[in-house]
């Protein structure tokens, strides 16, 4: 039988090696982060959950309490600016104690680096678009009560052209 060779070289991912005493160094002071990753949508609710996405509990030195950075898109940063007391007291509830001492809230844009890409998974499921049959029925039912021939016309077309249009 042919050993496997390993194509690393004897290197490892950092990641890999300090998993456990990162682990280890987090229950030490009572707080298991990986609970609050797993159970996100269940501790703050799906509201909260589809605009922000737990990214890093970070301890200060010496004492209890630590920091939540919380990533979201910009134009959610100032309703979750406005929310992070609840979302405090959401995550210390689950802990019995004040394991989160200050949250701190980090902006990405929708699309762009790997990480920050803002794709939470815990938002509802988009409406399917309308056919092409019922767009024309609403932009007709909408411009139905203008008597002039040529402006309604011209609102059936426009209201098509924005009803048939996809959101992005």
């Amino acid at each position: 039988m042919q050993r496997r060779r390993s194509s690393t070289r004897g290197f490892k991912r950092t990641a890999t090696l300090l998993n456990d005493q990162i682990r280890r160094a987090g229950e030490s002071r009572g707080f298991a982060v990986s609970r609050l990753l797993t159970r996100w949508a269940e501790i703050v609710g799906q509201d909260m959950a589809a605009i922000a996405s737990p990214v890093k509990v970070g301890y200060g030195k010496g004492g209890m309490g630590a920091t939540l950075t919380v990533l979201t898109t910009g134009p959610q940063a100032p309703v979750l600016e406005m929310q992070k007391e609840q979302l405090r007291s959401k995550v210390n509830a689950v802990y019995g104690y004040n394991a989160i001492s200050r949250v701190r809230i980090t902006q990405t844009a929708p699309t762009g680096f790997a990480e920050g890409q803002a794709s939470f998974d815990h938002q509802p499921k988009q409406a399917k678009p309308k056919t092409e049959p019922e767009v024309a029925a609403q932009a007709d039912r909408a411009a139905q009560d203008v008597h002039d021939g040529d402006l309604r016309a011209a609102l059936e077309r426009l209201g098509r052209n924005v009803l048939s249009k996809q959101k992005r």
